[in-house]
């Protein structure tokens, strides 16, 4: 059975450890990480990134005390497939979990004998959270206890209310393994958590590992003080009304980012109330490029889209005395480069029976350079496929080719096929040589879903 808690006693638990005389501990040979991933989040939603019609201070300060990457890209433009690949280091397409979405309609998950980026740092003495969105496979096969995480609270699904905290398949908040109910806005119950979790890693003295995945601002297009649109959709009785294909408003999404920027703030100031924070690597990103009210500029395109849009995120990284304040780079990284970046830090390796496809971009944190590499994507809606190398991009929609300069020209309109045929035909044959690695596309379980309509509305096709 379900069990209750009340925000208002979580906050004052969390309250009564940051209130207390701030815990010594000697100094940590390995950093902590904090990775927190929000959803859906435009390249350009941060004011720190030129977002335009609000501010996001608390994320700007982040920026200013580390790197700020203008060449992040995601490994997908949806949402468990980056994730697959996050998690695992490797291309998600090696696995059926991360080859399309929606999950509701294959009955997929992340294996739990895959080693995995919180396993492996188990493994080297680390204290592993989730807290927020996991969305690689429902319980009780899959989930987030079952590969590496030692504590888990959040939601298991792909998007839930803000409110009732239900998924289009019903309550979807848990506790470990138990399901709960909790009043209060989704975005400041996982910061509450949080808080409360980096207390306790205080006291435990142990270097941690905690992800930190916000639902925001993925749709319902809910602000803090609208539980009257919650309400409506639940009363609808449609649990595809979570979707939300009708709602929201710039206003609304402009007030769902302040919230995400201000319960990020809270989270971060704990972590210096606890001294933990010169300790503490610091990461900041997006599973995808922005959805309808997001900001891409200069680019073009959006969630589920190969176009630079829907997979360009943004990227900081904070590390007191390693990372120079204020720092920039435009080197290229990916989704998969933060399981080897971290298990460097932490002195371990990936399993060699399942060697990852990212590289460690400790080099580029430190202000110098990568080695130049290709980077592949695929979507199977519209048969899209992309290859970037260097300042140039192989891009392919709906049977159409391109390519681009995407520094030149980030929004990605001057085909340069015709003038540069060799670059094309070398960037298509890497794709395909890659692709050929890959697992195929199951025809019988794909399903076009929400990101099918999305791009269906986009490009005028069914």
């Amino acid at each position: 059975m379900p069990y209750h808690f009340d925000r208002r006693s979580l906050l004052a638990a969390a309250a009564s450890v940051l209130a207390a005389p701030a815990l010594a501990r000697a100094p940590v040979r390995k950093p902590n990480i904090l990775f927190i991933l929000a959803d859906d989040l435009g390249y350009a939603d941060l004011s720190c990134y030129g977002r335009r019609g609000y501010e996001t201070p608390e994320l700007d300060r982040l920026a200013a005390g580390g790197m700020r990457f203008t060449s992040a890209y995601a490994n997908s433009p949806v949402c468990s497939a980056t994730r697959t690949a996050l998690i695992t280091g490797r291309y998600q397409y090696r696995l059926p979990v991360g080859l399309e979405e929606p999950l509701a309609f294959r009955d997929v998950g992340l294996p739990p004998d895959h080693p995995t980026l919180p396993s492996l740092l188990r493994g080297a003495g680390y204290g592993t959270s989730l807290v927020g969105k996991w969305h690689l496979g429902a319980s009780p096969r899959f989930g987030p206890l079952l590969s590496g995480y030692d504590h888990f609270f959040g939601v298991e699904g792909g998007g839930a209310d803000y409110f009732t905290h239900r998924s289009a398949k019903g309550p979807d908040l848990w506790d470990g393994r138990e399901q709960v109910e909790a009043h209060g806005y989704l975005t400041e119950i996982l910061a509450d958590r949080a808080i409360q979790r980096l207390s306790e890693n205080a006291r435990e003295g142990r270097p941690f590992f905690m992800s930190l995945h916000f639902t925001a601002p993925h749709w319902p297009w809910e602000a803090p003080g609208d539980e009257a649109e919650a309400d409506r959709l639940a009363a609808s009785g449609d649990p595809a009304a979570i979707f939300h294909y009708d709602g929201g408003t710039i206003a609304t999404y402009g007030a769902m980012m302040r919230s995400l920027d201000q319960q990020v703030g809270r989270v971060l100031k704990a972590l210096r109330r606890l001294r933990l924070d010169d300790d503490t690597i610091v990461i900041f990103t997006s599973d995808n490029g922005g959805e309808r009210f997001s900001d891409t500029w200069p680019f073009s395109g959006r969630k589920t889209e190969l176009l630079e849009g829907g997979i360009r995120v943004p990227l900081l990284i904070r590390w007191p005395g390693r990372i120079r304040p204020g720092a920039e780079t435009a080197e290229q990284v990916m989704s998969m480069d933060f399981l080897p970046t971290v298990l460097g830090l932490a002195g371990t390796t990936s399993s060699p029976l399942y060697p990852t496809d990212g590289v460690d971009i400790m080099p580029a944190l430190l202000g110098g350079a990568l080695k130049e590499r290709p980077l592949f994507w695929r979507y199977r809606h519209l048969d899209q496929a992309a290859c970037r190398l260097g300042d140039h991009k192989y891009l392919k929609i709906n049977g159409n080719e391109f390519l681009f300069d995407v520094v030149q020209d980030p929004l990605e309109r001057g085909n340069l096929r015709a003038r540069n045929p060799g670059l094309f035909d070398d960037l298509k044959r890497r794709w395909e040589h890659w692709n050929e690695t890959m697992l195929p596309f199951d025809e019988k379980s794909y399903s076009h879903g929400f990101s099918g309509k999305n791009m269906a509305d986009r490009f005028g096709v069914e």
